[in-house]
């Protein structure tokens, strides 16, 4: 006897997108840790979801462009789908409140524009690093001026070799503090596949230069979205048209 087909839901009737950050100690939240909590989250708050059709119904919500584990963020995004029309403001709110400190709303808006993984081209990355700028610089320096540089990381589907250098639009160092003893990155990184990481560039970076890397940096994203190739800036995805 054949299983009985499970009803079908509604389709959504709202779409909001939603900004968040990952500070301090969330920073090291996985993508799964912080999808579990964003999914305990919409359901304290009784927003309204829209939910999956089949045998186990799921929330609908989509995710994109998430930043490594370890790396924290300003400029994380995400869309849900509800079955009823709210009042952004009021979601927003309960959301803020739902969240612990750290996984932080920092703007929802209503959509009805294209795929929120399509406007996120490009991101914008500080690199703080424990290395002299008298190291760093003039490495960085000789890492632009090639055309390819290959590294090696562990990824799900084994070890992938691949080039760190073609993602990159932008790439400045300089030395932080009065002695400069430290080193910051400003970084400017094309989202590609496999996608390239900003550690995967101090990895090239340092091969290029002949340097030892020490301590883990650390890595946060100023901003996401599409990528003007002109004037390199980078437009808000979640006013995007």
């Amino acid at each position: 006897m054949a299983r009985e087909q499970p009803p079908q839901q509604p389709p959504p009737v709202q779409r909001l997108r939603i900004r968040y950050a990952k500070r301090g100690r969330l920073r090291f939240t996985s993508h799964r840790d912080f999808s579990r909590a964003f999914e305990r989250a919409v359901f304290r708050a009784r927003v309204p979801m829209a939910y999956s059709s089949g045998f186990n119904p799921h929330p609908r919500i989509s995710y994109a462009g998430a930043a490594p584990t370890g790396s924290a963020s300003e400029a994380e995004y995400l869309e849900i789908a509800l079955a009823q029309v709210v009042d952004v403001a009021a979601v927003q709110a309960l959301l803020v409140e739902a969240l612990p400190p750290g996984l932080d709303i920092l703007e929802v808006v209503a959509s009805e524009g294209p795929a929120l993984a399509e406007l996120l081209q490009a991101s914008r990355w500080r690199v703080e690093v424990a290395m002299t700028s008298a190291d760093l610089v003039p490495a960085a320096e000789q890492f632009l001026a090639v055309e390819s540089v290959l590294v090696e990381r562990m990824t799900k589907k084994g070890l992938r070799e691949f080039d760190c250098r073609a993602p990159v639009v932008e790439l400045v160092a300089t030395g932080v503090g009065p002695d400069a003893s430290a080193s910051e990155l400003k970084l400017l990184l094309r989202h590609t596949v496999p996608s390239v990481r900003p550690d995967d560039v101090l990895t090239g970076i340092a091969a290029v230069g002949g340097l030892t890397l020490h301590g883990v940096p650390l890595l946060t994203r100023l901003s996401q979205g599409l990528l003007d190739e002109d004037t390199h800036e980078i437009s808000d995805p979640l006013h995007a048209s």
